[in-house]
């Protein structure tokens, strides 16, 4: 094979061509306290956005559906709100860290799941999403443990799917088979999926074309490069390819879409939407539909895309809407705490919201904590801040 082969793995063992987390990244069933849908859930959560922008719980309730339907970028957008809507609620931060697992940056997952913690989130909350992150970065024994919290809480069932791949991963196939029982006693429809994925992922891959054959006939000279390529893989790439259809190829993990349909700005377009008022509308916001799944294809060659977004940390000095007020602003705090704000630059991001005074972006939150902590020192009130993909920010001009 040569450069970046790709292709989605049949998620659609048993029914379309999505991969096994496509759409489980976010917890299973909590994105709403209803018995619908996550689409419908969406665009219920957007109606009352569309009159309240703030809405904590309706934008943490938009964020898990938007992930559940495989829309990170979305969901990364409500969750950012959200933690400018309540910055001391832990739901923002944990939604955050599953984004970040969607996206494949597991190490980038691990702070946003402690600051949760830190704010009183219990680990059950969010003990599923960190399993993956740590399955993604080869640590299958530590994402286990955390599987096993999930187990008792309300993403129960995902929780215990990923704890059947990790215990296959490891190469223990009957527990991991075990693991599986209870949901096929119910009837659970990706059970049959995931027994192909344990006998891929210990080896046997007779066993798991046969899987995959009782499930999808004649799928097996598609699947069957994938199957026997997986046992050569990594601990975290196996993780990976069956839970989230990243497969590598020489040495680089690409997400393995085939041929991918263009990706829409639907956070711009609830930008739009949020802006107008409650007064000014005069039909249904519009609705929220899941992205398109791609058609399975074994082989096919990637077409050039743009890198997915990744939301930035940053610290918001102040808000306005006058650039040069904000620059003038900036310089006062400079002149006064040189030292402190040496080697700082300072941005204008343009948002929904108006202006906003930043500095940054920080690797992670703890950094931005520290920086934070020594802004107050002097008496300089700094709030977090992280982006969403509709955001504009561009250094100050001034500077």
């Amino acid at each position: 094979m040569q450069g970046s082969l790709q292709f989605r793995l049949a998620g659609a063992l048993v029914a379309c061509a999505c991969p096994l987390g496509a759409g489980t990244a976010a917890a299973q069933g909590s994105y709403s306290p209803y018995d619908e849908s996550a689409a419908t859930a969406l665009a219920r959560y957007v109606r009352t956005l569309a009159s309240d922008p703030s809405d904590f719980q309706s934008l943490i309730g938009a964020g898990k559906a938007a992930l559940e339907l495989g829309d990170a970028q979305a969901a990364a957008g409500f969750f950012a709100r959200a933690d400018d809507a309540n910055p001391h609620s832990p739901l923002p931060q944990a939604g955050m860290g599953a984004v970040s697992v969607a996206n494949g940056d597991p190490q980038g997952a691990l702070p946003y799941f402690q600051r949760a913690q830190q704010l009183g989130a219990p680990v059950t909350d969010f003990a599923c999403d960190r399993g993956l992150a740590y399955d993604l970065l080869g640590q299958q024994a530590r994402a286990q443990a955390d599987y096993r919290i999930a187990l008792g809480g309300r993403d129960s069932d995902e929780a215990r799917r990923r704890l059947a791949l990790s215990l296959a991963i490891s190469g223990d196939r009957n527990s991991a088979l075990q693991m599986l029982a209870p949901l096929a006693a119910r009837g659970d429809s990706g059970v049959p999926r995931i027994r192909a994925f344990v006998f891929a992922l210990t080896g046997d891959s007779n066993a798991a074309m046969n899987a995959i054959n009782a499930a999808m006939p004649g799928s097996w000279a598609r699947l069957a490069p994938f199957v026997q390529r997986l046992p050569s893989l990594s601990a975290g790439q196996r993780a990976a390819a069956v839970n989230l259809g990243i497969f590598p190829d020489n040495g680089d993990a690409a997400y393995a879409a085939a041929p991918a349909p263009p990706k829409v700005d639907r956070l711009a377009d609830l930008d739009a939407l949020l802006r107008v008022g409650p007064a000014q509308q005069s039909s249904p916001p519009p609705a929220i539909r899941p992205p398109a799944r791609p058609v399975q294809v074994a082989y096919a060659r990637p077409t050039a895309s743009a890198p997915p977004y990744q939301p930035k940390i940053w610290l918001q000095l102040a808000s306005g809407s006058d650039d040069s007020a904000l620059s003038n602003q900036f310089q006062r705090l400079k002149s006064k705490n040189p030292d402190l704000f040496d080697g700082l630059r300072p941005y204008i991001a343009r948002t929904a919201g108006g202006a906003r005074l930043l500095v940054g972006p920080f690797r992670g939150r703890s950094d931005a904590e520290i920086l934070a902590d020594d802004f107050a020192s002097v008496g300089i009130q700094a709030s977090n801040f992280t982006n969403s993909q509709a955001d504009r920010i561009a250094p100050l001009a001034a500077e």
